[in-house]
């Protein structure tokens, strides 16, 4: 897939921050790549990029319409179609990471076909995937899990790679999501993939290296969340991480979408390691990762340290404060780079 930029990012009217965190992702780690975004009556998110119209994305210079959403089930709304045809008719390709093929939808397929753009399914792909098989495999991993979803796992394992490489470690990002693919040009979206398979593709997207070289793997879901705990559990036995860090938002009682009750942190490195096992007999808690947003800074400091006291782990938010004291933890387990 190669998805030509700059980007125009679409935004829909969705209702909150989380459900165009394609879009922010996007926008936090390759603004460059970024020229505006366009946003339906009603939108309550904001990338900070400059309101644009298509055709004015056109116009200056965009060569593909981002859909930049995302909602439970990963459906296209009926109301955006429009919007889309009329991308393809100002001469923009356009990708989405939604479940539904944007080719599936007739008036899409057609616009593109006269038009002769390109459509990127980034949630589906060609390859074949084997069913998992646990064996160890050389090379180093650490894989982001969450209390939640949407909380920051993405962003926790970006960071970390970013901060392992600039300390001298060989590192390198695994997506396993629609946006993470977006950003790094290459990976898959695990939530797309047959049951069977789920944990063979992590396995596929985090291959054998050298002993001294990492992998961080982006994390999908919650172990915990009655809607996704399958995507999780494939990808924790097929990644077969050697760390893992715990991501966390503090204002939240409830799962995301759901009346269940938001797991402790303490009850996710449990039960990370007791499942993690299965496949990566040594795997540990390396760290704490939390999304802070919502806190003032003195607050967020204060928060962090109760839990680094608590748990006898580094705890920091990966955007605030950066991944220093967890990749100090990384040397202190397994060795400098």
């Amino acid at each position: 897939m190669q998805i030509a930029h700059p980007y125009l990012l679409f935004l829909g009217d969705v209702p909150d921050a989380l459900a165009a965190k394609t879009a922010i992702g996007i926008v936090d780690w390759r603004r460059d790549w970024c020229i505006g975004q366009t946003r339906l009556d009603g939108c309550a998110a904001d990338t900070g990029l400059p309101d644009r119209t298509i055709q004015e994305g056109a116009q200056n210079g965009a060569r593909t319409m981002i859909v930049g959403a995302v909602n439970a089930g990963g459906l296209l709304p009926g109301h955006w179609v429009d919007s889309i045809v009329e991308a393809l008719d100002a001469g923009l390709d356009v990708a989405s990471g939604l479940h539904v093929k944007l080719a599936s939808i007739p008036a899409i397929h057609e616009a593109a076909e006269r038009n002769g753009r390109m459509l990127f399914d980034v949630r589906h792909n060609t390859e074949t995937f084997a069913t998992g098989k646990g064996t160890k495999r050389p090379g180093k991993r650490i894989l982001a899990v969450g209390t939640d979803c949407s909380v920051g796992k993405k962003y926790t394992a970006l960071a970390m790679d970013k901060a392992m490489n600039e300390r001298g470690y060989t590192s390198s990002f695994c997506a396993t999501g629609q946006t993470g693919v977006f950003i790094s040009g290459r990976g898959v979206a695990l939530d797309a993939v047959i049951a069977d398979f789920i944990s063979g593709a992590a396995e596929w997207l985090s291959p054998a290296r050298e002993e001294n070289q990492w992998q961080v793997i982006e994390g999908q879901g919650s172990l915990f969340h009655p809607s996704f705990a399958g995507v999780t559990m494939g990808l924790l036995h097929g990644s077969q991480p050697d760390a893992f860090i715990v991501c966390h938002e503090p204002t939240r009682t409830k799962m995301r979408g759901v009346e269940t009750p938001l797991p402790s942190i303490q009850q996710v490195i449990d039960m990370t390691i007791a499942c993690g096992k299965l496949t990566s007999p040594d795997i540990r808690c390396i760290g704490i990762a939390v999304n802070t947003a919502a806190l003032t800074e003195e607050d967020a400091r204060s928060y962090l340290a109760g839990l680094s006291a608590e748990y006898d782990l580094p705890a920091t938010d990966p955007v605030r404060f950066g991944m220093e004291t967890i990749v100090d933890r990384v040397s202190q387990e397994f060795g400098a780079p």
